[in-house]
């Protein structure tokens, strides 16, 4: 600070001016002191430990609870297929907007994602939910026209999510966070209308059939750190609560079988049954299956989506769609040349042509131990220890965040609330505050323990992950199957 020096022949006046001075300086420089005294003393007081943090995170989950639930309701009401979900996009969209939070939406056709910023940005963190439901046109809650409905506990998804939004909101959880946080609800889980998919995908629209796939593909997780997610199950042996476990990828097949066109009673001579050639396909199908190993857990389930055209015409026309499902990509690749060649002698027994596309499905899910440490504690805390386990026998399903989990760590937990069969019309919906309100509990309290103290957990983990490729190597060797 600049102050007038003192000499002894300096003028009254300007003695008299130099003091006033000094004493403006002084005083501006102490009120600046008492500023920055009072904000230090706003930062210590702000501070709180991750346990103060989850606390009032659970605070406002507990506050907003029928909001929860009511979104979750809402999108169980209006169940909508992948790439599809326009207006259970629109809920999300409004729920982001009600919090006041900045989104992208349109992503992957339906996608949205809404960006959280922290203290710090040392790493970021994804939050996901699934916006599609599945086909179950006998389930009571099924769409009247689509036969879509959701028996796969996806809506619950989106509570969870929901969740975590308004525990981030007004908290000042975030300013206490050294990480990001981006909110993302993803189309298109459920790989499913493998043909009209395989449409948007010819017409450009998308490039992979599942959500987590494009919006790698998009650049969406390109600076995404890891990702953490759960999903509905059902309650076994009074298990409510799972950190995941390893799950099967697959392969999507789309077969067509063309034959010629005759009179069914008439003179069916003259014709090429192309449904004769999609039973004898199946046949030669079945004749595999004592070839695969057990260790790795093949599946394969054919479907007939278009059998012919009318009862009296020789099928001409006739489609199928198929998985085939392994624990490991060689596996996976292995069954489907057999699968391949078996679908195609059907074409050859009756003279049919055979076209056999092979799609990418979902890669294999790889668990990461260090974020099922940190989800297995909070879920002990809120469902009891007797109720969780950290791991779960690896299972036959498949999801994209199998492909995810390739890239970057990933937690896929299993949260109850659910009863009967997935996939079917006898799920139900059993237990609202399990699926909407425990799950967002779960959510939101690994979220702060990776990104609090400095994300020192959420660094750990992110240092010790070797990811199985880049994503170089998804688009080209998966991307381009």
């Amino acid at each position: 600070m600049f102050v007038f020096a003192s000499k002894a022949n300096t003028l009254p006046w300007l003695r008299h001016l130099q003091c006033i001075y000094n004493l403006l300086i002084y005083r501006h420089c102490s009120y600046n002191y008492l500023q920055q005294l009072q904000q230090m003393k706003g930062v210590l007081k702000m501070a709180r430990t991750k346990e103060e943090l989850k606390a009032a995170a659970l605070k406002a989950i507990d506050e907003n609870r029928e909001k929860i639930m009511a979104i979750g309701d809402s999108i169980f009401s209006e169940p909508e297929l992948g790439y599809k979900e326009f207006k259970t996009a629109e809920k999300v969209k409004k729920l982001f907007e009600e919090l006041n939070y900045s989104y992208t939406d349109g992503v992957a056709i339906t996608g949205i994602i809404a960006p959280l910023k922290g203290k710090e940005s040392r790493m970021k963190l994804a939050i996901m939910g699934e916006l599609d439901a599945v086909v179950s046109p006998l389930h009571p809650n099924a769409d009247p026209k689509t036969g879509a409905a959701h028996c796969c506990g996806h809506n619950c998804m989106i509570a969870g999510l929901a969740g975590v939004a308004y525990a981030l909101k007004d908290t000042g959880i975030m300013e206490e966070l050294s990480g990001d946080i981006v909110l993302m609800a993803v189309p298109a889980e459920e790989y499913v209308e493998i043909g009209y998919r395989k449409q948007l995908k010819d017409e450009g629209k998308v490039h992979f059939l599942g959500g987590k796939q494009e919006f790698v593909k998009l650049g969406v997780m390109d600076d995404i750190d890891m990702m953490i997610m759960q999903h509905t199950s059902g309650t076994e042996n009074g298990i409510t609560g799972t950190c995941g476990g390893a799950s099967n990828g697959f392969l999507g097949q789309l077969i067509h079988y063309t034959g010629k066109e005759a009179h069914a009673g008439g003179s069916p001579h003259n014709g090429i049954n192309a449904l004769n050639a999609a039973v004898v396909g199946l046949t030669a199908v079945n004749a595999q299956r004592e070839t695969f190993k057990d260790d790795d857990h093949i599946r394969v389930h054919p479907i007939i989506t278009k059998g012919g055209d009318l009862v009296n015409v020789v099928p001409a026309d006739v489609r199928l769609e198929n998985y085939v499902r392994g624990a490991n990509v060689e596996a996976i690749l292995d069954a489907a040349k057999k699968v391949t060649r078996a679908f195609e002698a059907g074409g050859m027994a009756v003279g049919a042509q055979t076209e056999v596309i092979n799609l990418p499905g979902y890669l294999p899910f790889i668990t990461n131990d260090g974020l099922m440490d940190i989800a297995y504690e909070n879920l002990v805390d809120l469902m009891g220890k007797d109720h969780v386990i950290k791991t779960d026998a690896a299972g036959g399903g498949s999801t994209d965040a199998g492909d995810i989990s390739h890239l970057m760590p990933t937690l896929h937990a299993n949260i109850a609330g659910a009863e009967g069969a997935f996939h079917s019309d006898k799920y139900r919906l059993v237990d609202r505050e399990m699926a909407y309100i425990i799950a967002a509990k779960a959510l939101i309290m690994t979220a702060i323990d990776l990104l609090a103290d400095g994300a020192e957990a959420g660094l750990k983990i992110k240092e010790d992950f070797v990811p199985a490729m880049t994503k170089e190597q998804f688009l080209k060797d998966w991307g381009n199957l």
